[in-house]
């Protein structure tokens, strides 16, 4: 007697990008890597002609984007992408240092064996990106361990605000893994997260995480105050 099929419970399924999707990541990614400087003005012209798309689904990407803040709207001058100064981005590591510690702390307390083993696995991840070299990809399972881990405690509001300071750090965070020495001292910073969170250290993990931070705060502060913004 044949027995029933058993689906694969590792199985994802296929999820199909919308257009506007693939247009807002393309286009967030040419702002993390600088292919779009901080105070150009956006050329909706050259991007259409460039991503091969009409002007809807990249307005409508310029739109999340604003969301983000990674750009400004701005009626006279079109899409600008935003500029922070030195001084913006002290005060926002610094605030994010301290709820991500408050993320540490609860999170090795509220969450499941599953979550965890699910941070660890985008560890992984990232480990393999590194010894790649592999900037970009690195950089984006970076991000998602961090929102993994302010998500661990299950507190939307500690979401809300690590996530639209983490936004709004997206091209800072990246250039802090610009010079080779301070990419490796940021993967042990890494590793040092997951031993304290795989041992449900709430208090040394805290620590790691805002320690973290503020290191990357030295790792980009000779960029961020000689880099010259665009003003078009």
């Amino acid at each position: 007697m044949a027995t029933d099929t058993q689906m694969d419970p590792t199985a994802a399924p296929i999820l199909r990008r919308t257009l506007h999707e693939q247009v807002t990541e393309r286009v967030r990614d040419m702002i993390i890597e600088g292919h779009l400087s901080p105070g150009q003005r956006i050329s909706e012209a050259q991007l259409v002609e460039q991503l091969g798309v009409s002007r809807t689904p990249l307005r409508e990407a310029l739109r999340t984007l604003a969301a983000e803040n990674l750009i400004d709207s701005r009626p006279s001058r079109g899409s600008v992408v935003r500029a922070l100064s030195p001084k913006d981005i002290f005060h926002m590591l610094e605030v994010l240092a301290d709820l991500e510690r408050l993320a540490g702390r609860l999170g090795c307390e509220r969450g499941s064996d599953a979550d965890i083993a699910a941070i660890c696995a985008m560890h992984e991840e990232m480990m393999r990106h590194y010894a790649r070299r592999d900037r970009l990809p690195y950089y984006k399972a970076n991000q998602a361990i961090h929102s993994m881990i302010s998500a661990l405690p299950g507190n939307p509001t500690l979401i809300e605000m690590q996530s639209g300071i983490q936004a709004r750090l997206k091209r800072i965070r990246f250039i802090g893994n610009q010079e080779p020495e301070g990419w490796t001292a940021a993967v042990a910073e890494h590793e040092a997260m997951i031993d304290a969170l795989t041992a449900r250290d709430g208090e040394r993990l805290g620590n790691v995480l805002a320690d973290h931070m503020m290191k990357t705060w030295d790792r980009v502060r000779h960029v961020v105050t000689t880099e010259p913004s665009r003003n078009a």
